[in-house]
């Protein structure tokens, strides 16, 4: 596992680099949606990622965000974000990352996310703890939620689907110390793991935006969810994650504000 661990750091961080060193180049910029972009370096950073592990892994399944899905029955697959924080890297905003993480048998046993503008290099193995830059990181000890870092996102429907995260936003920006909302749920969920935000909520996220941190949150001491507590697993599109002492408190707070918001 470790020789898998290192050939994970040096692909992420190789993608991490060719990103950053076209940052403030023009853009290719093509639509998914109405405001869902793809920029022609995530399908760049993609190939580069998905090529170097169907050279080493030839057999193995891969899910990117940009590409189909190979499925060849493998009991190994790779969940590849290539670009996560397209909007921001599209405007020249620094802040994005690169996101893979390792499945076997269905769980998640490694996960690497890159955040190359500040060369820190997230990584968690099953088992063996989460790290930074080959630092041991744990989760915060806040245990007060109105003392609270969160961090959140917004969906790309949120013009078309009052299932936009707006209520909860507003919800809790009553009840903790203060909300971020960076741009990229990847990083999010790493810095959790890092200590660095105490809570993290989104709606409607993919598999490739959550796999690597989740496993990440979890092996540094934290607590991945729904957002209403239950099990979360990689087709749970809302997520719930915390240092696990407010999450009990966030989870009431969420269930409140939707009963709020049906009634």
């Amino acid at each position: 596992m470790d020789d898998c661990i290192d050939f994970i750091i040096a692909v992420a961080r190789e993608a991490g680099i060719f990103l950053r060193e076209r940052l403030n180049d023009k853009h290719i910029i093509n639509y998914k949606g109405e405001i869902n972009i793809v920029t022609e370096e995530d399908r760049l950073s993609e190939g580069m990622i998905t090529s170097r592990i169907r050279k080493r892994y030839p057999d193995h399944d891969i899910l990117a965000e940009e590409s189909a899905q190979t499925a060849r029955g493998s009991k190994y697959r790779w969940i590849i974000d290539p670009l996560d924080g397209t909007t921001n890297y599209a405007h020249g905003y620094p802040v994005f990352c690169v996101s893979i993480a390792f499945e076997k048998d269905g769980e998640i046993h490694a996960g690497v996310i890159y955040n190359p503008m500040l060369d820190e290099m997230f990584v968690a193995e099953k088992g063996k703890g989460a790290f930074l830059n080959g630092r041991k990181i744990t989760v915060s000890n806040t245990a007060d939620l109105s003392r609270s870092l969160l961090a959140t996102g917004f969906p790309y429907d949120i013009r078309s689907d009052r299932n936009n995260n707006i209520n909860y936003f507003n919800g809790m920006a009553k009840s903790a110390q203060a909300i971020r909302r960076a741009g990229s749920a990847a990083l999010d969920m790493a810095y959790i793991a890092a200590g660095r935000f105490d809570g993290f909520w989104e709606l409607k996220l993919m598999p490739w935006d959550t796999a690597a941190g989740w496993l990440m949150i979890c092996e540094s001491g934290g607590v991945v969810t729904d957002i209403f507590g239950g099990a979360f697993h990689l087709e749970a599109p809302h997520v719930l994650a915390t240092n696990g002492k407010i999450h009990r408190n966030m989870i009431e707070l969420l269930m409140k504000i939707d009963g709020e918001t049906v009634s």
